[in-house]
């Protein structure tokens, strides 16, 4: 027996409009979830870029969101309300710089019905033909910034596992709804993963566009999409000068930094070198990162 609320439900969302797309992929960046250095969001913001991006379907946000807690924004001028902006989760149509077609979920993290959220959304993923679904996201973990990023998954397959690159053994963290909508493709037999960036913990509080750029290059890879880097490959260099230059002259933090090089550099290839942590150890990071981000 199916979990209540838990089937695809068309009063969810409103299909303005059905493209004819050539086995698309589906690209999931929802916000409102653990987002390290904002590499999921400097990735969607290049991926909102693509040309002649259209939006399809438009989920009822009043049905799936909290709005006291995702407050609509309101413009004055003069003194005079001039209409609000409300949070929304849209469903895009679009293809990359070399014909390929996509969708692209964006929008707030749904914070009510996420069962009937992800049944909803895999159902029109189904609607569309959809070939793969890649999610987003990035998370803090002890590497250092003077290697390059690492992306690991999420999959709802080994085949896919081995492809983009896993975390060894077993462990139990707080999940998001992406995490719902890959479990749901599992059940319908349609391949998904999550993409997700590693960030050096220390720089997980700031903007750090390596992420961003690493999520698309892995997207490219695995979706075999073709993305121009656009600002974030130059935005990436600016960064890491400015870490460099805050860790200059500093001995605890060039140890840490030196300690992490020493620790992937050691690491066998067959290992991750990205997560020396035990499980206890990177939900404890997660819950501290979430905590200053709440802060």
């Amino acid at each position: 027996m199916s979990e209540p609320d838990s089937r695809p439900d068309p009063d969810l969302y409103e299909l303005l409009d059905r493209p004819d797309l050539v086995e698309p992929l589906l690209i999931v960046a929802l916000d409102g979830w653990i987002d390290a250095g904002l590499g999921a969001a400097s990735a969607l913001e290049q991926l909102l870029e693509l040309p002649d991006l259209e939006v399809v379907a438009r989920f009822d946000a009043d049905t799936l969101l909290d709005h006291r807690s995702r407050r609509p924004t309101m413009h004055l001028e003069d003194g005079r309300a001039n209409g609000l902006t409300w949070p929304a989760i849209e469903l895009r149509a679009g293809h990359d710089i070399a014909g390929n077609d996509l969708l692209l979920l964006s929008g707030a993290e749904p914070d009510h019905r996420w069962r009937a959220f992800a049944d909803t959304v895999v159902d029109l993923a189904l609607v569309f033909d959809v070939r793969l679904v890649l999610g987003l996201g990035a998370y803090p973990a002890p590497v250092p910034h003077t290697r390059p990023v690492r992306v690991v998954s999420t999959a709802t397959t080994a085949e896919l596992a081995e492809q983009i690159g896993f975390l060894p053994g077993r462990i139990d963290v707080p999940a998001g709804v992406a995490a719902a909508i890959e479990e749901r493709c599992a059940q319908a037999g349609l391949p998904a993963a999550g993409l997700w960036a590693q960030v050096p913990h220390y720089t997980a509080a700031m903007p750090y566009p390596a992420a961003g750029a690493a999520l698309l290059g892995a997207l490219a890879r695995v979706g075999g999409l073709t993305f121009e880097p656009g600002a974030l490959r130059e935005e990436a260099q600016a960064t890491h000068r400015r870490i460099e230059a805050l860790i200059d002259g500093n001995p605890e933090h060039l140890a840490m930094v030196h300690q992490l090089e020493g620790q992937i550099d050691a690491a066998q290839p067959q290992e991750d070198p990205g997560f020396l942590m035990s499980g206890d150890d990177l939900a404890e990071e997660l819950e501290r990162f979430l905590r200053d981000a709440d802060g």
